[in-house]
């Protein structure tokens, strides 16, 4: 894997000068040499049951009014543990698929001298937005980071090479990079969901592998209510009655991206 890996680095820098061909990184990124890696794909991941949730467009409504900085922590707590995200002591190697953050960080365009007191110190959880038009999809080089038709925008980890093209190219910040292994910092391994290695990104992936078997995704079922997860095409389904009902904001939305997660305010 590290061979492959080094190798591909040579081959991109050649690329990029202008001396290489890209047809280069068709063999790298090669089944054979997913194979050799010996980890999970993506397709064996994310494959569906019979009893699978679908959805043409998936999509998250957060409702801020019920929000709490305890039920922050479930979810966190929820999602970290599902997805053996590891807790290094070092923040400076912290890796996050949800987490929350200040009004004025998570909505800096959308913040002025008088906004409500309640959003001063209200806890904002943020992750992935999956949204319509993901900019690290056409930054990625090797398709480790890819776009299914429902709309989820998921993660291949062993075609991953490191570049972090993704996630210069989000403007989210819902990308980690495991600058260290991050299986020494996992302290109770879920064995249904495969660990990453060292120089691979990660992030939340709406729970693909829960919606795979009939779940909803762990901060969901963590969040007392204050997260409704649904079909954003389907006029009957829960989160679309309740974005018709009530007003609601979306990340940095004027950049085009089209996110797939609504805040209710």
């Amino acid at each position: 894997m590290e061979n492959n890996r080094r190798n591909f680095l040579k081959f991109a820098g050649v690329t990029v000068l202008g001396l290489g061909s890209l047809s280069l990184l068709d063999g790298l990124t090669s089944d054979d040499v997913i194979a050799s890696a010996g980890q999970t794909s993506a397709e064996e991941i994310y494959k569906k049951g019979a009893n699978a949730l679908t959805a043409k467009r998936w999509g998250m409504v957060v409702d801020t009014r019920i929000i709490t900085a305890a039920i922050c922590r479930k979810m966190e707590n929820a999602c970290h543990q599902t997805h053996n995200v590891p807790d290094h002591a070092n923040k400076r190697h912290e890796i996050k698929w949800i987490w929350d953050t200040e009004y004025k960080h998570a909505f800096p365009e959308k913040t002025d001298l008088f906004l409500a007191e309640r959003f001063e110190h209200l806890p904002i959880p943020v992750f992935c937005n999956h949204c319509a038009n993901p900019p690290c999809v056409q930054a990625c080089p090797t398709q480790a980071t890819f776009q299914r038709a429902d709309g989820l925008v998921l993660m291949d980890f062993h075609r991953c090479i490191g570049c972090r093209f993704c996630m210069a190219a989000c403007p989210y910040g819902s990308r980690s990079f495991n600058f260290r292994d991050p299986r020494e910092a996992i302290k109770n391994e879920n064995p249904e969901f495969p660990t990453r290695m060292k120089g691979v990104v990660e992030k939340c992936n709406f729970c693909a592998e829960r919606l795979a078997v009939g779940k909803e995704p762990a901060c969901v079922e963590a969040s007392d209510g204050a997260l409704i997860f649904g079909d954003l095409e389907d006029p009957q389904s829960e989160i679309r009655k309740l974005l018709k009902e009530n007003y609601a904001i979306r990340r940095k939305q004027n950049l085009g991206t089209n996110p797939s997660v609504y805040y209710i305010v």
